[in-house]
């Protein structure tokens, strides 16, 4: 199989601090609803912090999954339900050897582990039940394979921010491959004190709403959530394709991104070669956006670069659910496919939500305002993570679906 084949998004499922359906994410999302972000004075011992939160009560997983049972693992399943069902079709059609399972996470099981910890602190035992294994990398994939009672691919990818951007390659590399006919991929993150704590040591915790690209910025709201796909070989039914998919690595410094973007660059013009799509055909451009003084600037410079000082729309969605870490790729994809479908009849955009006090030092870049609309056919989402781990997608309507479109108008 050629590195042209087409690859088509089939199917979606959610859990995330906007909610976990498709028409609830997307309405929220176009809204710039804040209700997922919450204080939470128990993640931190210094301070509170404002959290993305996912709304859905989760529950316990089964007895017979108690092995896996975390919290990470309970977002993970609520996505996973609502792809169920055509997940048990392609184990029927291509046997459970042929169905990938391709996750990226940062935290998975830690949440579990800090418990087990304070509870093995206070009464010198942990709690029936608790496994090490729930707090290694690889224990989200794990889950979702033998939830499925799949015997294909499962593999995590962790490269911080970025991890389930990249879970999108390599699911496209294993297609191409023949090392699968279809495959689960997605991001989930959970909060923790792990997580927090160590952003608030590098003094990159907003004191209160996350300002990306403000003036005023002063660092990130922490997320959590799960969106999981399945993704396939094209055919002329499919509407959504993952059409371009770029990755670098600029390996610049362990934390701080390369002042002028120069991995950023590469992986989005990346993206756009593998697309074969120029600049300007990019209507709609979802941010990295962490509101951190580093990444904010690099990130216009680079866009700026990419886009010849003339980039699309865009916005950074974090204040509306928290930087969601390993999740973050996957869920800011989910946006994309959801601005993309048939449910964003008016084509509208997600605006930034900031104090519009634009950082004189960085290049404008043309922020989404409440309202705003554009005629959507291929959009971008970039996610640049520590150590300069770099991942830009391009997600396109096919020209069914836009023929369709026109049908209706």
């Amino acid at each position: 199989m050629n590195s042209k084949t087409a690859i088509a998004i089939t199917q979606i499922g959610l859990c995330t601090p906007l909610g976990d359906s498709p028409t609830a994410v997307l309405n929220n999302l176009i809204n710039a609803n804040t209700d997922g972000m919450k204080w939470r004075d128990d993640l931190m011992p210094e301070r509170a912090a404002l959290v993305g939160e996912v709304r859905t009560v989760l529950q316990p997983l089964a007895i017979k999954w108690q092995r896996f049972d975390t919290r990470n693992n309970q977002i993970a399943l609520v996505a996973a339900k609502q792809i169920e069902q055509q997940v048990l079709a392609a184990k029927e059609q291509y046997g459970a050897d042929r169905v990938a399972v391709i996750i990226g996470t940062s935290t998975s099981g830690i949440a579990t582990g800090e418990q087990a910890l304070a509870q093995h602190s206070e009464h010198g035992e942990f709690p029936t039940g608790y496994d090490y294994a729930q707090q290694e990398l690889g224990d989200t994939s794990q889950f979702l394979q033998h939830y499925f009672g799949l015997s294909g691919p499962c593999l995590t990818v962790s490269t911080a921010c970025s991890s389930s951007a990249k879970a999108f390659a390599s699911a496209r590399r294993m297609l191409n491959a023949d090392l699968c006919d279809i495959a689960i991929v997605g991001g989930v993150d959970s909060l923790c004190q792990l997580t927090l704590n160590g952003f608030n040591s590098l003094e990159s915790i907003s004191k209160g709403h996350c300002q990306p690209f403000s003036v005023n910025r002063d660092g990130i709201n922490i997320g959590e959530g799960a969106a999981l796909f399945l993704i396939a070989r094209a055919t002329e039914q499919d509407e959504i394709l993952l059409a371009g998919v770029g990755e670098s690595s600029d390996a610049y410094h362990i934390s701080a991104p390369h002042p002028e973007g120069i991995g950023a660059i590469a992986a989005m013009q990346s993206a756009l070669k593998m697309a074969q799509l120029a600049p300007e055909q990019i209507s709609y451009l979802n941010l990295h956006g962490t509101a951190t003084p580093k990444n904010d600037a690099m990130e216009s410079r680079a866009v700026n670069t990419v886009f010849s000082h003339h980039p699309p729309a865009c916005s950074s969605t974090k204040p509306l659910v928290g930087h969601t870490l390993g999740a973050a790729g996957a869920i800011e994809a989910a946006f994309c496919y959801l601005l993309l479908s048939e449910l964003n009849t008016d084509n509208q955009l997600p605006p930034q939500v900031w104090d519009a006090e634009q950082d004189p030092n960085n290049p404008v870049l043309p922020l989404v305002a409440q309202g705003d609309c554009a005629p959507l056919q291929h959009i971008m989402s970039n996610s640049f993570a520590f150590g300069g781990s770099n991942a830009s997608l391009i997600l396109s309507r096919s020209t069914a679906a836009t023929n369709r479109a026109n049908a209706d108008v």
